[in-house]
């Protein structure tokens, strides 16, 4: 079995074992950035009780704003999928794309002229300094997988991390279907 190494579009898929770490347990990050240098992405499956309009008063807006990891916490950021109508957009990878020109998504929005499945807001994001995600990697605190998802904004925030783990098969059926608390089980 090849073992993925981590490249922008690819997804983090924090480990079962990572039981105590609030920030990324039962995580899945979106990687954005990969070099020697650092590592950033954003938690996927982590919807906060706030939407744009909460954040940005003036943006009658109902997204959901999702926790994007502990970084930077009071930073908004976005990732999308509609680069021609939000300028100045870095694409990612397949078709995701990240931030662009806030003023230009602030009208569309405004005139809601994008729609939810082609936007995630979030909160903070998640980054590692030089070596420090491999030395996670080699720690077993994350596995790496394709990012397969036909629309990863549509996806379901419930179950986006059972499927992965079902989807990696092994020892990770087992834990798929474990309470979040496992003290529960």
């Amino acid at each position: 079995m090849t073992t993925l190494k981590p490249t922008k579009g690819r997804l983090l898929i924090a480990e079962p074992s990572i039981l105590n770490d609030n920030s990324f347990k039962r995580s899945i990050v979106l990687l954005t950035e990969h070099t020697d240098k650092n590592t950033v992405g954003f938690i996927l499956n982590r919807p906060l009780p706030y939407t744009v309009n909460d954040l940005i008063p003036e943006i009658d807006c109902n997204f959901t704003v999702f926790q994007g990891g502990p970084v930077e916490q009071d930073n908004l950021y976005f990732v999308h999928n509609v680069p021609d109508l939000i300028p100045n957009s870095i694409e990612v990878a397949n078709g995701i794309y990240w931030g662009g020109n806030f003023e230009s998504l602030k009208t569309l929005l405004i005139n809601k002229l994008i729609k939810s499945n082609e936007i995630r807001f979030f909160l903070g994001y998640s980054g590692w300094g030089s070596n420090q995600l491999n030395d996670e990697l080699t720690t077993n605190s994350w596995f790496i997988s394709e990012n397969d998802f036909p629309n990863i904004f549509a996806t379901d925030n419930e179950t986006i991390w059972k499927n992965k783990l079902l989807q990696k098969g092994g020892k990770y059926k087992l834990w798929a279907n474990a309470p979040s608390d496992i003290n529960l089980n």
